[in-house]
């Protein structure tokens, strides 16, 4: 039988990846030392920050002379961007984005990757603070992109709901289903 004890290990520091660091306004939940790893990985760890991931606007039409690239690496460098959007939710677009194309990557989804890194190196220290605070409000903000991308006419979702002023779930989502207008399904 396996007994458990009761220990106090004391504050956390880092865990799965995520450091916490405790201040006198609450926890920053930072993934900087993950960032930073991917970053070598890549050998972009000296790489000069942007201050913007991608346009929302961007659609990924591959030109003739535009050629695949190593599909292995690039799905690899998006499940751990996957896991970097959990202290880093304003990338949950950027990343969705570029996961839809993981099949096949070509070089002009490679130069999308890369900016994105590059704008991560730009805020590495940035993280989630989870508030020392009374206020119990809860704030849900929402929005929706109907048919946003004109080749294959899905809706992407996007939510941040807030527990006062910390940031308690996020997601951008592309859905399954194709939107047509009422006059078109006339």
């Amino acid at each position: 039988m396996v007994s458990l004890h009761n220990q106090d290990v004391g504050p956390l520091h880092y865990f799965i990846g995520i450091e916490v660091i405790s201040s006198s306004a609450g926890l920053l939940l930072s993934q900087e030392k993950y960032t930073m790893d991917l970053l070598h990985e890549v050998a972009m760890d000296n790489c000069i920050g942007i201050s913007t991931p991608m346009t929302s606007t961007i659609f990924f039409d591959p030109s003739p002379d535009d050629h695949l690239v190593d599909g292995s690496l690039y799905r690899c460098i998006i499940g751990k961007l996957h896991y970097l959007s959990f202290t880093h939710p304003y990338i949950a677009f950027v990343v969705i984005k570029l996961s839809q194309i993981m099949h096949q990557p070509f070089m002009s989804h490679w130069i999308a990757l890369k900016r994105l890194l590059c704008y991560l190196y730009s805020i590495t220290s940035f993280g989630v603070l989870i508030a020392n605070e009374t206020d119990s409000r809860l704030l849900v903000y929402s929005n929706s992109d109907w048919a946003g991308d004109p080749r294959d006419l899905t809706l992407t979702t996007h939510y941040v709901i807030y527990l006062g002023s910390s940031p308690i779930s996020w997601s951008s989502k592309k859905k399954d289903s194709v939107f047509h207008s009422s006059t078109e399904a006339e």
